[in-house]
């Protein structure tokens, strides 16, 4: 299999100058905007969002890195993998880079070890990391809190479930989304 490499150019472009995709399907609730504000932060910028040019003559098109364009809005500059792909293909990695890193396992061992390791001084980070140890209990598992108290809401989209979910944990509350 002969697999082509669709990256032409690194470039360093500001962000006022990259359009958001209006086919991303991705949203982003304030505890992943909050765990990735402490990142940058704490480490900076360590990844570069992917963009093409859509031939229309107003620039960039982002395909992934949507977020990380919106909170490095006041940089100077963004790093940008520039992909040569058609608007289709564009679509075909816009659907698809989020669940295909979605589908990796993880040898819990040594993610236990890894964040053995990992220190933050965000709550935000603190929680997302806390949160990768929590999910790592045994599915058969009875939950720590009753189960005779437990709410199921079926929400319309995932923004919704989101919203949801980031409303009731402001609240105070002990949630988790599944999704079925």
């Amino acid at each position: 299999m002969k697999i082509r490499d669709r990256i032409v150019e690194f470039r360093r472009v500001p962000p006022t100058e990259l359009r958001p995709n209006p086919k991303n399907w991705r949203t982003h609730p304030k505890h992943q905007r909050d765990a990735l504000k402490g990142l940058l932060a704490e480490v900076g910028i360590a990844d570069a969002v992917l963009a093409y040019d859509p031939g229309d003559g107003g620039g960039l098109m982002l395909i992934d890195g949507h977020l990380r364009v919106e909170e490095l809005a006041g940089m100077e500059e963004v790093p940008v993998l520039v992909l040569d792909v058609n608007e289709h293909e564009a679509d075909k990695l816009l659907a698809t880079i989020d669940p295909i890193g979605a589908l990796a396992g993880q040898d819990d061992e040594k993610l236990i070890e890894l964040l053995q390791g990992v220190n933050s001084d965000s709550a935000a980070v603190q929680k997302m990391l806390a949160d990768l140890v929590g999910d790592m209990a045994e599915p058969d598992e009875v939950p720590s809190w009753d189960p005779s108290y437990q709410i199921l809401i079926e929400c319309e989209s995932e923004a919704h479930q989101a919203e949801l979910l980031e409303r009731f944990v402001a609240e105070g509350l002990k949630c988790k989304s599944l999704i079925t």
